[in-house]
């Protein structure tokens, strides 16, 4: 399959916890796959971490800007923090991967950062002008050949998901639904099925060893009940947006 896609996250465990199954399915069924990682500076222990998580789903060698962590000076020691990097420069960055890798499609975050994390709503911003930059040879002239994937997919939760799994928890309705995490149903356009790459999924959330071991995001999936954490490694879910492209390069004709 001559077919490329190319994600961009904030963070070192992203890749695994919002694109694991999308990636190791296509990898699977032989497409190109790589990860550009916003933050983390290689030679940290998450930047290994990464490494093992992409070899478990088939995506190649991490691809690390190095800034740092918004959160975590220690993640970049000496360099600035992602958000406050100026925004040419981190666009520039992504329009050299992009135009090295030349996706077909490229994946990251939906408009919130899927939750909100500074970071991630940062990652949304400058991938969202980065492909859009990508095209035009006017542009970023030293950064590569031009290339203009066919399309850009927003990694996203249908809200009316969110909100099933807070009443079954909880007992209750949220209140109030829009602080929550996710989007209008009708706003999703594509819903992959991958279970049978979530225990491949799941692995690569594990590899984040120090991530798991501070009680962060994955310890929260880990807690949840069975039938919750299932349905999230099950299904990942996207909004595509910006780009007009042949149905055979989306990802949901490719997913038939």
């Amino acid at each position: 399959m001559d077919f490329g896609i190319l994600c961009v996250h904030a963070h070192p465990d992203d890749e695994a916890i919002w694109t694991g199954g999308t990636l190791a399915k296509y990898a699977d069924e032989g497409a190109r796959t790589a990860v550009v990682t916003c933050t983390w500076a290689p030679g940290t222990q998450r930047a290994a971490e990464l490494g093992r998580a992409l070899d478990i789903l088939g995506a190649g060698e991490p691809r690390l800007l190095g800034h740092a962590d918004a959160r975590d000076p220690a993640s970049a020691p000496g360099r600035p923090r992602f958000v406050d990097v100026p925004l040419d420069e981190t666009v520039g960055q992504v329009v050299q991967h992009i135009r090295a890798f030349r996706p077909d499609v490229v994946l990251t975050y939906d408009g919130y950062g899927s939750y909100g994390h500074p970071d991630h709503v940062h990652a949304h911003r400058v991938t969202m002008a980065a492909v859009e930059a990508a095209g035009y040879d006017q542009l970023y002239p030293d950064a590569g050949e031009p290339w203009r994937p066919h399309a850009l997919y927003l990694a996203t939760l249908p809200r009316s998901v969110v909100v099933s799994q807070w009443e079954r928890m909880f007992g209750t309705p949220p209140d109030p639904v829009r602080t929550l995490p996710g989007v209008p149903d009708e706003q999703v356009t594509t819903h992959l099925d991958v279970r049978r790459w979530s225990e491949r999924k799941w692995a690569a959330m594990h590899a984040h060893e120090s991530e798991v071991a501070r009680g962060a995001s994955l310890t929260m999936l880990t807690s949840l009940p069975p039938w919750a954490r299932d349905q999230l490694l099950a299904n990942e879910w996207y909004r595509r947006v910006g780009y007009t492209a042949a149905p055979e390069t989306t990802l949901s004709r490719l997913s038939s």
